[in-house]
């Protein structure tokens, strides 16, 4: 952890906002593109789930149950990126607020935690390690193909219009992950035109994994 317990008590006397985060995390990189569109500055505090981090009783202290994002406002703690980015990003619009939910939904509960380390770990395992990759595409693809057609009669020029709300900010860091686990966006036709509307906007060009400051130099090697 580059975050130790009195970096933490002297931040929060500030109230100096502070994101535990993992450059490569889907949902981290959703609460870096919020925390950007919203302009607030604030400390990456960097958590290296590949050396176990978030298993470290200081980490565990801000988030039992061990997983990032952790958002630390003053005195607030905010350990779940659902909780951190709801609210400020919805629409007033009732069905377009219903869309939104459930393209986020999609993404956080049918997609990302069967592509998770922990999960991809497990099926290496118990399984065996060819298993893993065919594992996470079926489940990108199946939860692409609901979005596909969720999203293709309610899409501006982004998820629900022209304005980005939550549904953008789970689905770009999932296009991202596809591309890691070799998903033809080009099945998805809808979805690879809003991949690259977000591709053009300064907040989310920002959040990328490779431009994070625990990016290893090994992941900016182009093969």
């Amino acid at each position: 952890m580059t975050t130790g317990s009195s970096e933490r008590e002297a931040a929060t006397k500030e109230n100096k906002l502070i994101l535990y985060s993992y450059w490569r995390s889907s949902c981290s990189y959703r609460v870096r593109i919020g925390l950007n569109l919203k302009g607030l500055k604030y400390e990456y505090a960097s958590i290296n789930v590949l050396k176990g981090e978030q298993r470290d009783p200081e980490f565990l202290k801000l988030n039992p149950i061990g997983y990032i994002p952790v958002l630390v406002d003053g005195g607030i703690v905010l350990a779940d990126s659902f909780a951190i980015l709801l609210h400020p990003f919805l629409p007033h619009n009732i069905h377009k607020r219903a869309i939104n939910y459930q393209a986020a939904n999609i993404v956080s509960s049918s997609i990302q935690p069967l592509q998770n380390l922990e999960v991809l770990k497990y099926i290496e395992d118990k399984v065996s390690p060819d298993e893993k990759l065919a594992w996470a595409k079926y489940h990108i693809k199946k939860g692409f193909t609901a979005l596909e057609k969720l999203l293709k009669d309610n899409a501006g020029r982004y998820a629900t219009g022209d304005e980005v709300f939550l549904a953008d900010l789970f689905l770009a860091p999932q296009f991202s992950a596809a591309t890691r686990f070799h998903v033809d966006m080009a099945d998805f036709p809808h979805l690879a035109r809003l991949s690259k509307a977000y591709s053009e906007v300064p907040a989310f060009q920002d959040a990328m994994p490779e431009k994070q400051p625990d990016t290893p130099s090994s992941a900016l090697v182009t093969p």
